[in-house]
């Protein structure tokens, strides 16, 4: 009896790959061939190994199969509500136009100012300020600087001469406003 060939196809093999990872360090044996096909389709976004099969056999007017996303991370739904609401601190240029009041806001549009920050690179007390500088427009570096310091987005030496900023992946409220201001969704008048 001949074989049915059936293909996987994943959009981000890294994901794929944690996803697989996690499933392997909870089995607490080697897996069994059926058991690995089963995770393999479940770190693809499948139910199952079955579930793979029926979506290959349908053919490409087949549903897509999902985007790949880690059994383990889920993702809450972001507030749209609260995105508009902090929308109105950034012009449509992503510049932050006044310092918000609710330090929760604050948190939330230090993210955007993080993101325009560049990566892995050293940078003096004066060279932050400038860039900060360049990124809002009341005019206090300092409060800026400081906070995204003890908020843990920049490292900073006691003496001020190294600043760094902290790679990490934004809560998901933070990415979405993030993308906003990008796409130039600022509102501040």
């Amino acid at each position: 009896m001949s074989r049915t060939l059936v293909a996987l196809h994943v959009s981000d093999l890294s994901t794929l790959a944690k996803a697989l990872r996690k499933q392997l360090a909870l089995h607490n044996a080697v897996p069994s061939h059926l058991e690995l096909l089963n995770m393999l389709a479940k770190s693809a976004g499948l139910r199952n190994y079955q579930h793979l099969k029926a979506t290959a056999a349908a053919g490409p007017q087949a549903e897509p199969a999902p985007v790949l996303r880690p059994a383990t991370e889920t993702e809450p739904p972001v507030d749209q509500v609260l995105i508009r609401k902090l929308l109105r601190y950034f012009d449509a240029q992503g510049q932050l136009v006044r310092w918000p009041s609710k330090q929760s806001h604050q948190d939330h549009c230090l993210w955007v100012l993080w993101a325009r920050f560049p990566t892995r690179q050293k940078m003096s007390e004066r060279e932050v300020s400038a860039a900060l500088n360049g990124l809002h427009l009341f005019g206090d570096p300092a409060i800026l600087r400081r906070t995204m310091a003890e908020n843990g987005l920049l490292s900073r030496k006691p003496d001020g001469s190294d600043y760094r900023r902290i790679e990490q992946k934004p809560p998901a409220i933070a990415a979405a406003l993030i993308r906003e201001v990008q796409a130039g969704g600022g509102q501040a008048r």
